[in-house]
């Protein structure tokens, strides 16, 4: 995850506010939400984590915030100081909060917790797994959701198709200036194999497509698990 106030800022370089990969993105995260909404069926008194949100004010951000019904619910969590969030966001609460670190909040203390575009950068497989066993630690309910390696363009770099294996995906990011990408601190390529492996099967965890709909080749995937 970003470890800085502005550092988000990065991960929006190929998806600027009226750019054809920024309306992708739009399109691509009101239907995530949608489908979140879907399965989530929210009342007014539930309460809701969002973990991971930007300090970044574009229309592709921050997409639960923009929308959800119950604003007063939501709890925003981000690494940043928060100023940008707040100012846009005046309603919802936010925590700062440490990378690759606990939580800082009670066992079951929200209902649902969700993380949109997190796990792919919090580090290892390890710091993957730590961090899924914090969101089923604070609340009963998870629900997040991952770019999908296997859509033709790759949502970071804009690279077509190279992604679809590390070893293109390295070449690729080498020729084009972008190594940074290559950096598991940075960023981990996800599929569903991928996100099975993170997830303990104790969970008993969902995993799908959501966003652009391209069938296999979609441009997120989801994983969702309910602990009853």
């Amino acid at each position: 995850m970003p470890s800085s106030p502005t550092v988000d800022e990065k991960y929006y370089q190929v998806a600027g506010d009226g750019s054809l990969a920024g309306r992708m993105v739009v399109l691509a995260r009101d239907r995530i939400y949608a489908d979140f909404i879907a399965w989530a069926q929210p009342q007014p008194t539930t309460t809701l984590l969002d973990v991971g949100v930007s300090d970044v004010t574009t229309e592709g951000a921050n997409v639960l915030e923009r929308l959800y019904p119950y604003p007063a619910q939501i709890t925003a969590a981000g690494l940043g100081e928060g100023g940008g969030f707040r100012d846009s966001f005046p309603a919802i609460g936010y925590v700062q909060i440490e990378a690759n670190r606990p939580l800082p909040f009670a066992d079951r203390q929200f209902d649902i917790a969700c993380a949109n575009a997190v796990l792919e950068h919090v580090g290892s497989p390890a710091n993957q797994r730590a961090f899924l066993n914090e969101l089923a630690r604070v609340a009963r309910r998870v629900y997040i959701t991952v770019p999908h390696r296997f859509f033709p363009v790759e949502h970071h770099t804009a690279i077509p198709f190279l992604h679809w294996t590390d070893t293109t995906f390295r070449w690729a990011c080498a020729a084009l200036g972008k190594r940074e990408w290559t950096r598991a601190e940075n960023l981990i390529l996800m599929s569903r194999s991928r996100l099975r492996a993170v997830c303990p099967e104790s969970l008993r965890p969902v995993i799908g497509t959501t966003g652009l709909a391209l069938g296999p080749f979609s441009s997120n995937l989801f994983l969702c698990f309910d602990q009853g």
